[in-house]
């Protein structure tokens, strides 16, 4: 049997909605993540499936998390990461690289059902532990205008899918079927069931 300790972890991400959803937990962290990068989201590789790819990249960044805390000489403490996608027909929509990509995504959410899936994974003790959370979600019907004056708000480019469901665009969702938490990038049901699962108790 694991043993619990109280949680206070590794956060392999720079995601502000990350971090604030842990600490809607009530979850002690500090953020561990590699320098900046401006290159493009990580590639799916060759017959690799929309939802194998969005686990493997929340594995990749528990991996780098570790990797990081090795080199630096950091006390042990469990990693957590976390990756979010949005997959429409099976298909990946990732970060828009620039205005006419954000467009483009948009107008392919316009109207449609999609998915996303929010990969969880942690480090803890030499063993990783995974968990994933899907969710259907309804946009409605999006003008040229409606698209126009999300892209102005700038928040469309540091998410996947373009989209943000906590900020201006929770007015397009119109109905969702699974985790908000999850679509905003953590699912707080499926992190504290890994959380428990390794041992590590909530304050």
């Amino acid at each position: 049997m694991p043993t619990h300790v109280m949680a206070t972890l590794y956060l392999a991400s720079k995601s502000p909605r990350r971090r604030e959803l842990l600490t809607q937990l009530g979850i002690a962290h500090e953020v561990l993540v590699p320098p900046p990068s401006n290159g493009p989201d990580e590639p799916q590789l060759d017959g690799e499936s929309a939802a194998d790819y969005v686990r493997r990249t929340a594995r990749d960044k528990a991996q780098q998390g570790a990797a990081l805390s090795a080199e630096r000489g950091l006390p042990a403490k469990p990693i957590l990461a976390a990756d979010t996608t949005v997959i429409l027909d099976g298909q990946v929509l990732g970060k828009p690289v620039d205005r006419d990509d954000a467009i483009r995504i948009l107008s392919l959410l316009s109207g449609r059902r999609h998915e996303v899936h929010t990969a969880v994974a942690l480090i803890h003790d030499g063993h990783l532990h995974e968990d994933v959370s899907i969710t259907q979600v309804h946009f409605r019907v999006l003008t040229a205008d409606d698209i126009a004056r999300y892209c102005a708000s700038g928040e469309p480019y540091d998410k996947a899918g373009a989209y943000g469901i906590q900020g201006l665009a929770g007015v397009f969702v119109s109905r969702i079927d699974g985790s908000f938490t999850g679509v905003m990038g953590l699912p707080l049901f499926e992190t504290a069931r890994l959380l428990a699962h390794a041992g590590i108790a909530l304050p």
